[in-house]
């Protein structure tokens, strides 16, 4: 990044995708302003900044005309491609294989969604018992991987910066929801554990996250929203 360059992280305070993008700025050590919007209530120089109507955007101001950039895979692309501190592996195999954990964790955080939105306790169950068998199916790539910290062992990655944001959900549907569905993977509780208490994954929310987050789900109108004291 050139010295008179600027970054603004376009997010909303509850968005796992914004997070992502926050933790990879964080890690690599980038100054950026972050500007939240409120979804429900679009202002208008969001709308005409987002083709998607989506966050997270990363606005990339050089000094003449601003370019926003949109999606959070590829602004976690163009970071790696443009800033310090590499985040993903430099051989192409284990480079590949990392965004295919990326996808991974995409159709995980989908699933989630599924999850606080299933109305019928049939559909939740659905959706929890897929939950688990996709942890389960990381925990044994876990296995295969050896005994470090993170997902490629001592080094910080950005399979890590996707799964953070997952992870926090499960905090929220733990102690509120009384939802355990992350017990008796011991490796994935290790890596879990060891993401919470990175700096950059804590920074990547407000202090009020937890209680943002049960709100929206009590609003949700959903089998979830039953469960939440």
């Amino acid at each position: 990044m050139t010295p008179t360059q600027t970054l603004t992280l376009v997010s909303h305070h509850l968005c796992p995708y914004v997070q992502r993008a926050a933790i990879a700025l964080a890690e690599k050590g980038v100054q950026f302003e972050r500007v939240d919007v409120d979804l429900s209530d679009k202002p208008d120089w969001f709308r005409a900044l987002s083709p998607l109507g989506k966050v997270p955007l990363l606005k990339v101001d050089g000094g003449g005309e601003a370019v926003v950039i949109f999606e959070s895979a590829v602004i976690l692309e163009y970071l790696e491609e443009t800033q310090a501190n590499p985040l993903h592996p430099g051989d192409p195999l284990d480079r590949a294989r990392h965004r295919s954990w990326i996808e991974f964790g995409s159709a995980m955080l989908n699933r989630v969604a599924r999850l606080y939105g299933a109305v019928t306790e049939a559909d939740f169950e659905r959706e929890r018992q897929g939950l688990r068998e996709g942890f389960e199916r990381l925990e044994a790539e876990l296995a295969e991987r050896g005994s470090g910290p993170f997902f490629d062992g001592d080094r910080f990655t950005l399979v890590d910066a996707v799964f953070g944001p997952i992870y926090r959900y499960f905090d929220t549907f733990e102690s509120r929801a009384g939802l355990r569905m992350l017990d008796g993977l011991e490796r994935l509780g290790k890596w879990r554990r060891e993401l919470a208490g990175r700096p950059s994954v804590r920074g990547a929310v407000s202090d009020d996250h937890p209680e943002r987050l049960v709100r929206f789900l009590r609003d949700r109108r959903s089998h979830i929203s039953g469960l939440v004291n």
